[in-house]
C-alpha cells in the first residue's frame, strides 16, 4: 500500500513537471500557423554579423574603408538576400506638373501636384506626387516626403487634391478612391509647414500594389523580362518598387525651386517604415529617415526570437511578395541569414535616423529595434556621429535624439499625434535651417 501510495505521488509529480515543461515550451501565440514567441527568457542567443568586418575577414577602421568597400558589401547583402535588386533611374521617365503651385490652407500654404510617368506610356504605371510648401517661405526649404497608404485626396484634408485610385485584389483593378474606404494614415499639414518645412506624399499603391495579385498593375511589370512571370529570386519585391518609387519622388524634387533638394527626409509607418529604411540605405542624397513600427523586415534584430519572424512574414498566405524571394531560405536557419537590422541602420549612416515605436507592439519588437540601434552605433561612431551605447535606457516616453535616434511611446502600433513633438525636435536638431 505504502509502494502504491508513492507510486501515485511520483506520477503527480512527473504529471505537474511535464505540464510546467510544456508550459514553458508552448508558443504565447500562434499566427498563420506559426509560433510567436512573447517571453524575454525564451528569446534564445544569437550572434550579430560583424558590420565593421569586410568579407575577407579584414577590419574596418577608417571611414574610407567603410564606404569603400564594406557598405558596397553589405548593400549587395541586401539586396541579393532581402530586398531584392532594382532598376535605376527610367530614362523615359517625365513629370506633368499639373498643379503648379495654389494657395490652399487659407493661403498658408502652396500646393502643387506632379504625375511622375514611370515609361512612355502614359497608360502604364505611374504616381502622384502631392506637395505642401509654406507661402511664406523666403528660399527653398527642407521636405518630408511622405510614404503614404492612402491616395493623396484621403491623405489630407485638401478637397483642391486630385482623386487617386486604389487597387482591388479581388477585382484585380483599379478604382477611383472614394472617401470612407483605404484612408488608413492620413497626415496633418499644417504643424509641419508651421515648422517652416515642406511636406510631400505619395501613395504607395500607385507605384506597386500591396497584393500578391498586384504584380501585372505596378512598375515591376515593366521590367520583366521575355518569358519571365515573376522576378527572378535576386529582383526586387514590393518593398524594393517601393523604396524606387519614393527615389523618383525625389528625383522631381531635386528640380523644383522650392525645395532643398539635399535636405529632403523620409517618413514611413509598419511596412513604409522597412521601406523608408531600404530607400535611404540604398539612396544616399536622402538626408534622414523617420522610421515608425518597421519591425521585422525593418530596424527589429531578425536573430533575436521575439514577435514576428522571418518565418511570418515569408509564410504564402502573408508577404512573401514584398521581399525577394532569396529571404525565404532563411525562415528557418535565421542564423544564416547573412545580415541583420543593425546593418541595415548601418548603411544611413553618417545621416540621421530615428526609430518610432510604441511600447505594446510586441508583434513589431521594440526592444528589438532598441538593439539593433545599439548594434549599429559603432558605424556611426566611426562615421563621427552619435548613436546609442549600452548605458541608455530602453524606457518609454524618453526620447534619445542623437543622429540615431530612439522613441518608444506609450501604446501599440504606430505613430500619435504626441509623436510629432519628438519628430520636430528630431528635425530642427540635425537640418540646417
Amino acid at each position: 500500500m505504502k509502494r502504491i501510495c508513492c507510486l501515485s505521488i511520483a506520477i503527480v509529480l512527473l504529471s505537474a513537471w511535464i505540464t510546467q515543461a510544456q508550459v514553458a515550451d508552448a508558443p504565447d501565440e500562434i499566427k498563420a500557423g506559426i509560433p510567436v514567441n512573447y517571453t524575454e527568457s525564451k528569446v534564445g542567443t544569437y550572434t550579430l554579423p560583424d558590420a565593421l568586418k569586410l568579407a575577407d575577414g579584414g577590419p574596418v577602421s577608417d571611414a574610407g574603408t567603410w564606404i569603400e568597400k564594406r557598405r558596397p558589401e553589405i548593400l549587395g547583402l541586401f539586396e541579393e538576400n532581402q530586398y531584392g535588386r532594382m532598376p535605376g533611374r527610367p530614362a523615359d521617365m517625365s513629370f506633368d506638373v499639373f498643379d503648379t503651385g495654389t494657395p490652399a490652407f487659407d493661403g498658408k500654404a502652396l500646393r502643387r501636384q506632379i504625375t511622375v510617368y514611370f515609361s512612355k506610356d502614359k497608360a502604364g504605371p505611374k504616381m502622384d506626387l502631392l506637395l505642401y510648401l509654406p507661402a511664406n517661405s523666403t528660399g527653398p526649404v527642407p521636405v518630408l516626403l511622405n510614404a503614404g497608404f492612402s491616395a493623396n485626396n484621403l491623405a489630407v484634408s485638401d478637397p483642391g487634391v486630385k482623386v487617386g485610385s486604389t487597387f482591388d485584389p479581388v477585382k484585380k483593378q483599379r478604382a477611383p478612391a472614394t472617401p470612407g474606404k483605404f484612408n488608413f494614415g492620413g497626415i496633418d499639414v499644417l504643424p509641419v509647414l508651421e515648422k517652416g518645412y515642406g511636406l510631400a506624399t505619395i501613395n504607395y499603391g500607385d507605384i506597386d500594389p500591396d497584393s500578391p495579385a498586384g504584380l501585372p498593375f505596378g512598375v515591376r511589370s515593366l521590367y520583366l523580362k521575355a518569358g519571365q512571370t515573376a522576378p527572378a529570386p535576386d529582383e526586387w519585391g514590393s518593398i524594393s518598387a517601393w523604396a524606387w518609387g519614393l527615389s523618383r519622388a525625389l528625383d522631381y524634387l531635386e528640380t523644383d525651386g522650392g525645395v532643398d533638394a539635399k535636405q529632403v527626409g523620409l517618413m514611413g509607418v509598419s511596412r513604409l517604415g522597412k521601406t523608408v529604411l531600404w530607400t535611404a540605405a540604398h539612396d544616399t542624397r536622402f538626408a534622414f529617415v523617420i522610421a515608425s513600427c518597421s519591425g521585422e523586415g525593418g530596424a527589429a534584430l531578425s536573430r533575436r526570437n521575439y514577435g514576428e519572424t522571418i518565418k511570418h512574414l515569408v509564410e504564402p498566405t502573408r508577404y512573401p511578395y514584398q521581399f525577394c524571394a532569396n529571404y525565404g531560405k532563411y525562415a528557418d536557419r535565421v542564423n544564416q541569414f547573412p545580415v541583420d537590422a543593425h546593418m541595415l541602420l548601418a548603411l544611413i549612416a553618417p545621416r540621421a535616423v530615428l526609430l518610432q515605436t510604441g511600447d505594446t507592439d510586441r508583434w513589431s519588437d521594440p526592444k528589438g529595434e532598441f538593439l539593433a540601434a545599439v548594434a549599429a552605433t559603432p558605424v556611426f561612431r566611426l562615421l563621427g556621429k552619435k548613436g546609442i551605447d549600452g548605458t541608455q535606457a530602453f524606457q518609454t516616453g524618453v526620447p534619445i535624439l542623437h543622429t540615431l535616434g530612439y522613441f518608444m511611446h506609450a501604446g501599440g502600433h504606430g505613430m500619435l499625434p504626441s509623436d510629432w513633438d519628438q519628430i520636430f525636435r528630431f528635425m530642427d536638431l540635425h537640418l540646417k535651417r
